[in-house]
């Protein structure tokens, strides 16, 4: 775990990292922040033309079919074009399916919040990625155990810290902060009424942080009227759980989710535009949610929700879910699109609320 995680963080910080594999090592970098000299030095030591890695989302938002989850690009050895560098996908590069070494890299940057695109290039044998790797200059990690670590993660939290924070629409309420095992990610348990007087099922909801609804109370999108409300519904029904989950962007991150914006302002859905990015419809996972669930004795609930994607994770993983809500914020002209795809294409329970008109 510990050589994953400074591998990610080297990742975030432009840093190649070495993945070794039988089928293939590679010294793999983020092509997010690349620039033609750091392209230069990776061509230096590794005698080859690098490979572009890519998802199959990106492929298919560009138009092509792709072999398989991962793809590599075969670049030529006048190293990458400009086309690659601004985001496109020439359609004459080969397509090739990914090596294990180049999805794990892929992997971690999307762990890492990156945009999960790489290059990746196969270092000389005895030549100066070895030296650098033996003294500690650049990290080697083996790529089964590095895919084993990335499929646990989530699974095993610290309860870290808790106090009281009363709320307007809770006031008897207690945050506990949970880390995962890795130290990247923070979930909170907002506690709200008594556990003991807590009605059985105990209610609760799963919120992503979205901290331009939740905190500014963005008109894009309906995430911080959600989150009050369900504070408010789950006090009405007399006490709960709500797991605040650091999941922003549906699990891209605060940096991809306004490239995403971005993105929707010419013209793309909200869906589309993270493919376009490399990411697939929603790359959130609710692993945390059920351990958090199970340190606090919750075994019956009842759902807020209105995604059928948590409450299949949350039956998937042995939480009995007795009854579902719907819990919703309010319609306006910013964010009907945005509610539509969802609705249309992700198939959230949202058909009563789109009936209503914007100014209701």
């Amino acid at each position: 775990m510990y050589q994953l995680e400074r591998a990610i963080f080297d990742l975030r910080r432009g840093v190649p990292v070495l993945i070794t594999d039988a089928e293939g090592d590679r010294l793999v970098r983020p092509l997010e922040g690349h620039h033609a000299g750091e392209l230069a030095t990776l061509l230096e030591r590794c005698g080859q033309a690098p490979r572009l890695v890519v998802t199959r989302h990106r492929l298919a938002a560009a138009g092509f079919h792709a072999p398989s989850e991962e793809v590599a690009l075969a670049l030529g050895d006048e190293g990458l074009p400009e086309a690659l560098a601004e985001g496109e996908i020439p359609s004459h590069e080969a397509r090739l399916p990914a090596t294990p070494a180049e999805r794990v890299a892929l992997g971690m940057l999307r762990r890492g919040q990156l945009v999960p695109v790489a290059l990746a290039a196969t270092p000389r044998a005895g030549g100066e990625v070895e030296r650098l790797v033996a003294d500690g200059t650049l990290l080697a990690l083996d790529a089964r155990e590095a895919e084993v670590a990335l499929a646990n993660l989530g699974r095993e939290l610290t309860r870290v810290s808790e106090a009281r924070v009363p709320l307007a629409d809770a006031e008897v309420t207690r945050f506990i902060l949970f880390r995962e095992g890795d130290g990247m990610r923070e979930h909170l348990a907002v506690v709200i009424g008594e556990p003991q007087a807590w009605p059985e099922p105990v209610p609760i909801r799963l919120h992503s942080a979205c901290l331009t609804g939740d905190l500014f109370a963005s008109l894009l999108c309906d995430c911080g009227e959600q989150l009050r409300n369900a504070v408010r519904d789950i006090h009405a029904l007399g006490g709960g759980v709500l797991l605040y989950l650091d999941q922003e962007g549906r699990g891209i991150g605060m940096a991809n989710k306004l490239r995403a914006i971005g993105l929707q302002e010419a013209g793309l859905d909200t869906l589309d535009a993270d493919a376009c990015l490399g990411f697939g419809h929603d790359e959130r996972g609710y692993a945390s949610a059920v351990a958090m669930l199970h340190q606090l004795g919750i075994q019956r609930v009842q759902l807020l929700t209105n995604n059928p994607r948590k409450l299949a994770a949350l039956t998937e993983a042995g939480i009995e879910v007795t009854k579902r809500q719907a819990v919703y914020g309010r319609v306006n002209e910013h964010n009907r699109a945005y509610l539509t795809t969802k609705a249309g294409r992700s198939g959230h329970w949202l058909e009563s609320l789109l009936d209503q008109d914007d100014s209701a």
